[in-house]
């Protein structure tokens, strides 16, 4: 542990695992043979890790817990922003664009592997993604940040419906090929006698509907127009719904969507590790009906069931019914829509927030869905953190689902104190309390 924490943020974005983080340019493609000593090294020790016996046990865990099959509760810790206060200028050595945030990821991986405690499956491969530009819908959200954690205000671009609704068309995203291929190449070069070097397909976090309709729209305005424009507000989620399912088709038919029954990080929260994808007619051509989907409402929280049902629901089910498998929800608690949500076709993985009523979803989710539960991540943001209270909590949780798959996923810290023992601390005793269940 000596050797994290104790430094200068990078004050590089980080968000959930395997979260597609572009901005690269071929001015970009340039990494020093120093630097290239740098990375080859930490490769090696990121491939040590991943072919070791735990990581094969680790990746068993996932593919019985994705089945549904009996395990001990499977942890999984992703500070997000907190890797700023555990991999910190004090570590790093490299300078270029490129090659920080390969060196990043990679001492993110070592720190799982070596440090965290948890089940997160370090894997003998090195990712890179397309380069692409964010999509066009036709009319741009203007952003004004407004502090240095990533929050925002933005002024939506469909003011009238009207006029602005003839505005919006299927996104169009321009992929950057020579820095694309740039960055295949200099990984290969760099990692590929370690490591296994691929290009890989991340082109969603999340395909729910409705945070492209709040940015289109405003989220205030939006709440309004459930009740002031309900057609239109239908309207719009229908241009949007099929504007996803457009490029869905786009994708496949390009070739550019990759597997993620394996290491991916799939939904909110958990890994893809499945013998249930691909499908069974898979050819190697890689289709939605091969993946793990995602939809979430997250920002229609306060909205009723009832205008849920009618407003959201009816957009997503398309999307859903294109994947093999399927995760829903992020922080919303989503124990007042199960019976809505549950319709989504081969659901498997339901996110169960800090918020949700434990009790009532266990009785809903019995042994036939994954219980993705995330805990309050404010519980890791001091110095000091309740050891007590933590164990109590995830104790109570194991006993609530003690009929359940479950999986606890502490995610979504802006801050971890300062302190990258506190994330240790957590995962130590979550650990210690899903093997007293074993």
């Amino acid at each position: 542990m000596k050797n994290y924490g104790q430094g200068k943020s990078t004050g590089l974005v980080q968000g959930a695992i395997d979260t597609p983080i572009t901005g690269f340019s071929a001015k970009d493609l340039k990494i020093s043979p120093a630097e290239k000593t740098v990375l080859r090294d930490l490769a090696k020790r990121v491939a040590k890790i991943a072919e070791s016996r735990r990581m094969d046990d680790t990746r068993r865990l996932w593919k019985d817990h994705n089945s549904l099959k009996k395990t001990r509760p499977v942890v999984f810790c992703d500070p997000e922003n907190g890797w700023n206060e555990i991999v910190t200028e004090k570590q790093m050595k490299c300078s270029g664009k490129i090659s920080r945030r390969w060196e990043i990821n990679l001492r993110k991986e070592i720190f799982w592997g070596e440090e965290m405690g948890d089940d997160k499956p370090v894997d003998p491969v090195f990712n890179v993604t397309y380069t692409v530009s964010p999509d066009d819908w036709g009319v741009e959200a203007v952003y004004h940040k407004t502090d240095q954690l990533g929050s925002y205000v933005w002024e939506n671009p469909i003011k009238d419906y009207k006029t602005d609704l003839k505005k919006i068309h299927t996104p169009d995203f321009t992929i950057d090929w020579e820095t694309t291929d740039g960055c295949l190449d200099l990984a290969s070069e760099i990692f590929g006698d370690i490591l296994t070097v691929r290009l890989k397909g991340l082109w969603w976090w999340s395909l729910g509907l409705t945070l492209p309709l709040a940015t289109l729209r405003g989220l205030c305005n939006m709440m309004y127009d459930f009740i002031d424009h309900p057609d239109e507000i239908k309207e719009l989620m229908s241009i949007i719904s099929r504007g996803l399912i457009d490029k869905l088709d786009y994708l496949e038919n390009q070739g550019l969507l990759s597997l993620n029954n394996d290491g991916t990080y799939v939904g909110s929260g958990g890994f893809g590790y499945t013998d249930g994808l691909p499908s069974g007619d898979y050819t190697g051509d890689v289709r939605c009906i091969d993946m793990w989907g995602f939809t979430e409402s997250q920002e229609t929280v306060n909205v009723s069931p009832a205008m849920y049902e009618e407003f959201i629901f009816p957009y997503e089910k398309p999307i859903m019914e294109r994947f093999g498998l399927n995760c829903y929800g992020c922080c919303e608690p989503v124990h007042s829509r199960w019976h809505i949500i549950k319709n989504h076709p081969r659901l498997r993985r339901v996110s169960c927030s800090a918020w949700v009523d434990k009790e009532k979803m266990a009785e809903f989710l019995e042994n036939k869905y994954i219980f993705s539960y995330k805990p309050n991540p404010a519980i890791l943001a001091t110095p000091v953190i309740d050891r007590e209270t933590i164990r109590k909590e995830i104790r109570r949780l194991f006993e609530i689902t003690k009929e359940c798959r479950v999986e606890i996923l502490m995610k979504d810290n802006h801050t971890i104190g300062g302190r990258p023992e506190n994330v240790i601390e957590w995962c130590r005793i979550a650990r210690e309390e899903a093997e007293n269940l074993a």
